[in-house]
């Protein structure tokens, strides 16, 4: 399973991106996905998302000029998503409410206390 990185005016810095790639290597491990996946990274939204959204294989993440962190639980919560929709095959649920995105929610706020307990030399970028 590979997982492909596009950034399109991200704000995210290059010395930044080793701490994203050890956190999408932790999110594997927690939600193992089979297939490939391409993450984009922009600069200002696309369409109807909020912060992140999620196709079938593709993860588009809102990043500039957010904390690394909130970035970070985006990433996560978009991909249980997409663990939700391909590993377990759930259908998608209603976007506010619902097991899903409840699930979604509290599984990408434990993952990322999971990463900083298991990473600590990672929270200078994380709070940056």
């Amino acid at each position: 399973m590979k997982v492909g990185i596009v950034h399109k005016n991200s704000g995210i810095s290059k010395s930044e991106y080793k701490v994203y790639d050890k956190f999408i290597k932790y999110l594997q491990k927690e939600y193992p996905l089979k297939h490939d996946i391409t993450i984009y990274f922009l600069g200002e939204r696309v369409g109807g998302m909020t912060t992140g959204s999620r196709m079938e294989n593709v993860l588009k993440i809102l990043s500039k000029g957010r904390l690394n962190r909130d970035i970070m639980r985006t990433i996560a919560h978009e991909w249980v998503h997409e663990y939700q929709r391909t590993i377990i095959k759930r259908p998608h649920g209603p976007d506010i409410g619902g097991k899903n995105e409840d699930e979604a929610n509290s599984e990408s706020g434990a993952v990322m206390k999971k990463f900083e307990r298991d990473h600590p030399d990672t929270e200078s970028v994380i709070y940056k």
